[in-house]
């Protein structure tokens, strides 16, 4: 069982940055941040696995977003620059024990950009 813990949410204006954290309890083969908006399903929004391979990222946040990870620490890092109302979301956490499938998830923080 592998427990993850989020950090970072908050209110922020638009244009502002924030950075979530997420640290894994125990190894993973790759991390990941999804989000959830009231009203709409949960999408994704970038991911990465362990053994360097390219980050992945949904169209809308390309450009501002970044992903990174630290594997010593068994963390994964969104750093979120530009960032718009439309991002205002629950954003979750989660991590994959091999390809295919997400296996656990965080809490969620909540993110909320004010216009």
């Amino acid at each position: 069982q592998v427990q993850l813990v989020e950090s970072g949410g908050g209110l922020v204006q638009a244009g502002g940055s924030l950075r979530l954290s997420c640290a894994a309890s125990g190894r993973t083969y790759a991390m990941g941040w999804f989000r959830q908006a009231p009203g709409k399903e949960r999408e994704f929004v970038a991911a990465r696995n362990g053994s360097g391979g390219r980050p992945l990222y949904v169209d809308s946040v390309k450009g501002r977003f970044t992903i990174s990870r630290d594997n010593a620490k068994n963390t994964v890092y969104l750093q979120m620059n530009s960032l718009k109302p439309e991002d205002t979301a629950v954003y979750y956490c989660a991590a994959a024990l091999g390809p295919g499938a997400w296996d656990y998830w965080g809490q969620g923080t909540q993110v909320t950009v004010s216009s």
